[in-house]
């Protein structure tokens, strides 16, 4: 529970801060980036569009009726997709990369952390956090904030196949639906949770990568513990996001 506290969540604000110093002087390359971002939303991309499309067809099949039965299956398009881009694409996306994606960082840096790889990066003297965390914080921004607008596209579409063969929902009812409810704020917010969710997942894994002391066994254990971390602060990264642009009337 001690890494949940003040003191692991000031190393990641302090290792973030870092990372964009070494961003801002320009030391990062920009090959790194596109290879991190490779690993990082193209390889998750399957398994999150996956998730999302499921979730929203399973969504759709119990909602259907319900809506049909008191006579709103014309808002059935527009619920699903008010869910899917506010809450469901970006949380279920962000969480699918952080147990992917995420680990993968984890094992990365913690590795070259016991196998003394860091020590050999400074005696270079080259900032080590700024090596290893820029171009991945970079690259997780940039990969889930584009896996989140893939997902939410799949997840509407999922929804409106299953409302078809459900319910016979007509596609052009559904869409209607769907731009008649749905509002550019809540795209540019989805937008804003799939970067940020991308800087917290880079950030957190790898600050526990970089905390990783011993050997092989403590390798495996800092990436169970990226995994419980970045579950844990993305939800807390969500709740916050939620509560400051859904509890005001503007």
């Amino acid at each position: 529970m001690n890494n949940l506290g003040i003191n692991f969540l000031g190393q990641c604000v302090q290792n973030f801060i870092q990372a964009m110093k070494y961003t801002f002087k320009g030391n990062v390359a920009f090959k790194s980036v596109i290879s991190q971002a490779a690993r990082i939303g193209f390889d998750s991309l399957g398994i999150s569009l996956m998730i999302v499309f499921i979730a929203a067809s399973v969504i759709a099949l119990q909602v259907s009726n319900q809506f049909l039965m008191s006579g709103a299956d014309s808002y059935i398009g527009g619920f699903l997709a008010i869910a899917l881009i506010r809450e469901i694409a970006p949380g279920f996306a962000a969480l699918a990369i952080g147990a992917r994606a995420g680990t993968a960082i984890t094992a990365q840096i913690a590795n070259m952390k016991v196998t003394s790889q860091v020590d050999a990066i400074k005696v270079l003297k080259v900032d080590p956090i700024g090596y290893y965390f820029a171009p991945r914080i970079l690259a997780g921004a940039a990969g889930v904030m584009c896996v989140v607008l893939l997902a939410e596209f799949t997840g509407i579409i999922g929804g409106m196949i299953v409302s078809y063969f459900s319910v016979g929902l007509h596609p052009n009812r559904y869409f209607n639906s769907v731009w008649l409810m749905l509002n550019t704020k809540d795209i540019y917010v989805s937008i804003l949770k799939g970067f940020l969710f991308g800087a917290i997942i880079s950030t957190v894994c790898a600050t526990v990568g970089y905390n990783t002391t011993g050997g092989a066994k403590n390798v495996g254990e800092s990436t169970t513990k990226s995994a419980i971390l970045c579950t844990i602060y993305l939800l807390m990264a969500d709740l916050l996001i939620g509560f400051l642009f859904y509890t005001s009337n503007h």
